[in-house]
């Protein structure tokens, strides 16, 4: 039995738009509260705005394995007044582009008007997920073999994608050094040094097939955007990106075991092949139309999954993609013009989704791609995820 879902475009479409976006440093050195730092990110951002604490009635977030602080605790250090919504998220980086959706959708109904959206842990210092336990009911099967850390059940995954498809460690590397061509011009990336192949290739293993810039840069960091209503957001500080589209995925088989290792019938495809046609739909636009890609990207085979899975590029091409510029600086497709979690920092997303608002904004910077409109995000690398598409709304 299928069920049927609407092609209608979503009610919020249009209605709701990001406007000031706020970071902490992406630091290794740690020191600081967790609530210190989403206190600092949504105020920056805020001030990015034009806005106050006095304006904001609503705020969420997200965590994984509670690493993160309540929204209730940030409207207090804040100094806001009483909330008409609140949304503590839980799941990591699947939920950036989710979060920011569900804030679109309270604006446009009414719920709130000014909703602050943010993530803060110490990723770094604090609970880190590359090393953390995940205990679950296959535990007692995984762990007395070996296989016990999180870059090791993603390597299983990416290896299944490289058998199926022809994926090389030669496509990694495009991705990591595409990529590093963006941090280098990012004041905030954690990894901005060019880097060749013959240094790529240098790199010790951490699990075959990632070497150890194939993974992310856990940092301790906060990151925040402000969602209101696209009509107030033409009046603020800084111009609107507008919430087009988005949606949610949660796989069948998902959530019994980390990387539903179990559960999931096809690790080479992952949960944005599962969204892509109901993004494309909400948001009223294709993949032809799109001027930048912000791609969530753990590790660096995500990029590749998303390229293919949004309906850029065909099964299988996506490292001759990469590997050609198509997805670098100067390419139709310029892609994680942040660097990507990989050398910006991990921030479980967060950045990812706030550099498509920058982006969209046309507030990039040196990394800025000249007179882009349509951006995409997209939040998570296994089985549940989200993405969302921001549109220039400056006129």
């Amino acid at each position: 039995m299928t069920t049927s879902r609407s092609t209608a475009r979503p009610a919020y479409v249009g209605k709701a738009a990001a406007t000031g976006v706020g970071y902490t440093d992406f630091t290794d050195s740690g020191g600081r509260t967790v609530l210190s730092r989403a206190l600092e990110a949504c105020q920056a951002a805020l001030a990015d705005a034009g806005l106050s604490a006095a304006d904001v009635d609503g705020l969420c977030s997200f965590g994984l394995f509670n690493d993160s602080v309540s929204c209730q605790a940030v409207a207090t250090g804040l100094g806001c007044g009483d909330l008409s919504y609140v949304l503590d998220l839980n799941n990591g980086g699947s939920q950036p582009a989710f979060a920011v959706l569900n804030a679109a959708m309270a604006v446009a109904s009414g719920v709130a008007n000014t909703v602050v959206v943010y993530r803060a842990l110490n990723g770094r210092t604090g609970k880190k997920v590359g090393s953390t336990r995940f205990d679950a009911p296959s535990s007692q099967f995984r762990y007395p073999i070996g296989l016990s850390a999180y870059p090791q059940y993603i390597a299983l995954w990416a290896r299944r994608y490289m058998i199926e498809t022809g994926a090389t460690e030669e496509d990694l590397a495009a991705v990591v050094m595409n990529q590093r061509e963006f941090s280098a011009r990012n004041e905030r990336a954690v990894r901005r040094t060019p880097l060749t192949l013959d240094q790529y290739f240098d790199r010790d293993y951490v699990v075959e097939p990632f070497r150890s810039v194939d993974c992310t840069v856990e940092v301790d960091a906060a990151v925040a955007v402000v969602i209101t209503s696209t009509e107030r957001a033409r009046d603020l500080a800084v111009p609107p990106a507008v919430i087009e589209g988005g949606a949610w995925v949660t796989g069948r088989g998902s959530g019994l075991d980390v990387a539903d290792l179990h559960s999931w019938q096809d690790f080479s495809r992952n949960c944005q092949h599962r969204l892509a046609d109901r993004l494309w739909s909400a948001a009223g636009v294709g993949p032809q139309d799109v001027d930048v890609a912000e791609i969530y990207d753990c590790f660096s085979p995500a990029v590749l999954y998303g390229l293919e899975a949004l309906g850029f590029v065909e099964r299988g091409g996506a490292g001759e993609f990469v590997r050609s510029g198509q997805a670098g600086p100067k390419g139709p497709l310029p892609t994680n013009t942040h660097g990507g979690l990989l050398n910006e920092g991990y921030v479980h997303g967060m950045n990812t989704v706030t550099e498509a608002v920058l982006q969209a904004q046309r507030r990039g910077g040196a990394r800025q791609v000249p007179d882009a409109n349509i951006v995409v995000a997209t939040s998570g690398v296994l089985v549940d995820g989200s993405a969302i598409v921001f549109r220039n709304g400056a006129s």
